[in-house]
This record gives C-alpha cells, sequence and structure tokens, in this order.
C-alpha cells in the first residue's frame, strides 16, 4: 500500500454520527446533489428540530447537521427515510456520488441524471457493497469536465453521446461503454476495486492508497477498450449566476458563503423550484425558473446572503467549521474569513481556504493559498494538492 491506515475509516453518515465540541455531527448523503423540494424542508425542519437550524456543504455535494444531541441520529433517520433521503441504512455512508451541475439542462454530452439515480439504486441492492469504506467516491461526468478531476475512486467521462470512459482514481482505465451500459461497468468497477482493497488488507481508504491499484482493478474487468484519453483537470470554481437551459427556462447558481445554508435559506430555496443541485463548489442551482421569476428569485436569495456575482471574493473563499464547532481548531476561523471578505482583504484572483489546524478540513484541490490558525496566529502559505 501507498498509505497504510491503522485506523478504520470512521467517516460520519446521519446513523453514525461524529461527536463534534458543539453536539453531534451528521453527514446525509445526496447523491448527484439533487434533492426535491419536499426533502429540503424535511432537512430544513431537522436542522430545526434536531441541530443549531443550518445544513452544511461539503466539497462532495453532500449535507452536514450539527449541534445533534446524544440520541437524536434515529429520530434524524426515521426523518430521512419518509423523506426518501435513506434508501438503505447498511450502505448510507459509500453512497457519495458527484455529478455534472446543470447535467440535462445545460451543456454537456448527455444527461448525466439517470446515471446518478441508477448507481444509487445498484450501490443499494449490493449487500457486499455495504463494506465499502466510506471515502469511497464516484464521479458522473456528462463530458463537460466539471467533476471527473476531483479525485473520485470510479467515474465515468462522456467522450460522446455514445461512448463513456470508465475512471478510476482520476485516470482514464482505457474501458469502454454506452451510456446505457456505462452504470454496469461502474459498479462492477466498484466491486473489484473492493476485492482489490480486501486483498491487500482491507485497510485503504481509495483507491489512489493501493500500490498499482488502477492497473490491477483495470484488469479486474472485462469490456471493450481503447487508447486512454486525458482527463480534464478539476476547475477551480463552479458556474455563478444565471445560465440558459436548453429548453429556454433559467437555472440560477447561487454561491453560499462558507457552505453554512440556514434552515430559512433551504425554505427559501425550497419554495423556488421542484428541485435543486448542491455542488462541490458549495453552490446551488435552482433550475427551471421561467423567465419573469429570476429577477425576484435571484433577489430573495440575495438578501439571505447568496452570491450570484462571480467576481465575488466568496467564490473563492472556503473554511473548516473552525470554533466553537471543532475542539481542534485554534480559531473561529468561518468569523475570521467573513471579515476578512468585508474588509478587502482576499487576494485578487487567489483561492482562499482558512483552517483552524494543519489538517485543513475542507480543503479544496489545487493551488490555494492556505490561512492556517497556530498558537502565534495565523500563518499564510501557497501551497498545491
Amino acid at each position: 500500500m501507498t498509505t497504510a491506515r491503522l485506523r478504520p475509516d470512521a467517516c460520519p453518515g446521519a446513523l453514525q454520527t461524529h461527536p463534534a465540541a458543539d453536539g453531534e455531527l451528521a453527514r446525509v448523503r445526496v447523491t448527484g446533489g439533487l434533492l426535491t423540494a419536499v426533502q429540503l424542508r424535511a432537512l430544513a425542519a431537522a436542522a430545526r428540530d434536531l441541530g443549531d437550524g443550518a445544513l452544511e456543504m461539503t466539497s462532495r455535494g453532500n449535507l452536514q447537521l450539527r449541534g445533534l444531541a446524544p440520541g437524536a441520529a434515529r429520530d434524524l433517520g426515521d426523518r430521512l427515510a419518509a423523506a426518501g433521503l435513506l434508501p438503505s441504512e447498511t450502505h448510507e455512508r459509500v453512497r457519495n456520488v458527484l455529478a455534472s451541475a446543470l447535467s440535462g439542462r445545460a451543456g454537456g454530452l448527455l444527461d448525466a441524471r439517470p446515471w446518478v439515480a441508477a448507481l444509487d439504486a445498484g450501490l443499494c441492492a449490493d449487500p457486499a457493497l455495504a463494506a465499502l469504506p466510506g471515502r469511497y467516491l464516484a464521479t458522473l461526468d456528462d463530458g463537460r469536465g466539471d467533476v471527473s478531476g476531483l479525485g473520485g475512486d470510479v467515474g465515468l467521462l462522456a467522450l460522446s453521446p455514445s461512448s463513456v470512459a470508465l475512471l478510476l482514481a482520476g485516470e482514464d482505465s482505457g474501458l469502454r461503454a454506452g451510456p446505457s451500459d456505462a452504470v454496469g461497468l461502474l459498479l462492477a468497477a466498484t466491486r473489484a476495486f473492493l476485492a482489490e482493497r480486501d486483498a491487500r488488507g482491507g485497510t485503504a481508504w481509495r483507491l489512489a492508497e493501493l500500490d498499482d491499484g488502477v492497473a490491477r482493478v483495470a484488469a479486474r474487468l472485462d469490456g471493450a477498450r481503447s487508447a486512454p484519453v486525458a482527463v480534464p483537470p478539476a476547475p477551480d470554481t463552479g458556474p455563478v449566476g444565471a445560465e440558459t437551459q436548453a429548453d429556454g427556462r433559467t437555472a440560477l447558481v447561487g454561491v453560499v458563503p462558507l457552505g453554512r445554508v440556514t434552515a430559512g435559506q433551504a425554505d427559501l430555496l425550497a419554495s423556488l423550484t421542484g428541485e435543486v443541485q448542491l455542488t462541490p463548489w458549495r453552490s446551488v442551482v435552482v433550475p427551471d425558473l421561467a423567465e419573469d421569476r429570476v429577477d425576484d428569485a435571484a433577489v430573495d436569495l440575495h438578501r439571505t446572503g447568496m452570491v450570484f456575482d462571480a467576481a465575488s471574493p466568496w467564490v473563492r473563499v472556503t473554511s473548516c467549521a473552525g470554533r466553537p464547532g471543532c475542539a481542534r481548531s485554534r480559531a473561529d476561523v468561518r468569523a475570521d474569513a467573513a471579515a476578512a471578505v468585508a474588509s478587502g482583504a482576499v487576494p485578487e484572483g487567489s483561492r482562499v481556504h482558512w483552517a483552524g489546524c494543519e489538517r485543513r478540513c475542507g480543503r479544496p484541490r489545487g493551488d490555494v493559498l492556505d490561512v492556517v490558525a497556530t498558537p502565534a496566529g495565523y500563518r499564510v502559505a501557497q501551497s498545491s494538492g
């Protein structure tokens, strides 16, 4: 193994919560980032009734609830199950699926949304796949190249409307499938990853941690093969603002500063459309808006703090939870990041991540200006990774 893991993956879930300084933390997997309005209202109610009144967006398009009382996970699980957000208690931590933003509405070579539903159903239907580590990630890219570079263990990348590449640890494996067979190939690759992981001792959290893992997993699979192609790098930021859909309607894409969605914001979002999509850039897509509703929707959301200006520093600023939520943190990094944005202290063009300790949780991939709290104050350094 390239990386030796001395403890099992303890990634939190909706039922397996994590003890934090401000209470229990639950992570709700939102496959493909897709939520119906009904589901979003249910999450808003859970945040009010059980947590601290807000939902935290993650870099995988999932949501976290903080400040839960001990024992609240069962009540949360019941609410999620009633809303269709917990299709399998045994598989709930492994349902990590990123899909191209705006897929099926604007851009892309095909619609990745059917892949989301099929993959989720396939994962939950196989009892063996419940043994996947909670860090497992699948990326479903409709050809626009927005999620393939985000570090998936397995992934699909549309090369044309009729040809899809299988990605392993972010690399093109050379294996190919048609759109209708692509999810079957992805599930086979997931099983091959699990088998290879088990053959190496079963402690790896990610495919990339297995020495020669990509080649070994690919060798376990059957299918058509072609010369591998270059995989698009991860974009620094996602879309922001108004996007015209293929059907003439409009999708609004708003950045949520530091990824914290209040219950009130969630209810407002749910009132505007039948479905929203969460993105790995901590933004929310509000699709299918008629022309006469776009401006009012943007104004209402902007009043709550959402950002629709691609030039705003909030598009480039992220942070970990910081104090008081994390006992490891040396500072209230969210408050300090907000103060830096308000004072104009964010360097133009730079992505900046504020972290309460050296772990730098929530840090985006690529070149980032790290602002890390130390016992002596903040240390600022440019780094990549």
